[in-house]
């Protein structure tokens, strides 16, 4: 069986998960409190950011360091699950096919569903910034160019973190633990971003990101900005250690 057509048979399966669901119901939480509290602002002229700008990256800075990160953590303990429940990881395994190439194709679905989650939550802004500008007689619509930007930027950001979460789900057996130690992890993004080794927690990635966005949009607010070296190299190593753990280890539990 070719790569793609292992893609194929993984994403036919999402199609029965909850998978979907649970990703739309994190996006449009993630807005309401923005178009509930919209005025809000307009009372960011301190930091020198206009309310535009700042409803989007208010919007962003809450996805990147919660809703976001723990969507991936349960998503990709579901995509596991999705297996273990009905026994058909061992029917897979028992074809001739790559363990490795396997893990492979399911953490692409995992990258798909960052992704898709990404996309609604800009669909999400447009229509909550629509839904503003009424509201409050003010053009909160920003250009596409640079919502997709800042969108691009969060899902690249978060790709060494989404390997972690997989090799999480892939080596703890017990989803509760694997769920758990999954949104514990996400917790001291906060603290380690204004810390000198953030680029040594791949958590911590994507809420930094949108932060040295903020700082970069807002000319009175000073924050870390993203220096490539040693953040690439260290973000490489972290996601190639974690997909080759994960691929070695994928399918040893359900073949004992």
């Amino acid at each position: 069986m070719s790569f793609l057509s292992l893609l194929g048979v993984e994403f036919k399966k999402i199609r029965r998960s909850k998978i979907m669901l649970i990703l739309s119901v994190a996006v449009i939480a993630l807005w309401l409190p923005s178009i509930f509290n919209a005025n809000m602002n307009f009372q960011m002229q301190a930091e020198g950011i206009s309310p535009e700008y700042n409803f989007l990256i208010q919007g962003f800075l809450a996805m990147s360091w919660f809703i976001f990160p723990a969507s991936m953590v349960v998503s990709t303990v579901l995509l596991n699950q999705t297996e273990r429940s009905n026994k058909g990881i061992l029917k897979m395994l028992a074809l001739p096919i790559s363990t490795a190439k396997l893990c492979m194709a399911k953490f692409v679905v995992l990258l798909s569903l960052a992704a898709v989650q990404v996309l609604m939550s800009v669909a999400m802004y447009y229509l909550s910034a629509a839904i503003v500008t009424g509201t409050q007689n003010y053009n909160f619509i920003l250009s596409p160019l640079f919502v997709i930007k800042e969108a691009g930027l969060l899902l690249v950001s978060s790709i060494p973190m989404l390997t972690f979460f997989w090799l999480l789900s892939v080596c703890i057996q017990t989803p509760i633990f694997s769920v758990g130690i999954g949104l514990a992890s996400i917790v001291p993004s906060v603290l380690m971003i204004n810390t000198k080794i953030w680029f040594a927690y791949p958590m911590a990635y994507p809420f930094f990101v949108v932060t040295a966005e903020y700082g970069r949009i807002a000319s009175n607010l000073n924050t870390a900005q993203v220096e490539l070296v040693p953040w690439l190299p260290v973000a490489v190593c972290i996601t190639v250690i974690c997909l080759l753990i994960a691929c070695s280890y994928f399918g040893k539990a359900e073949r004992r």
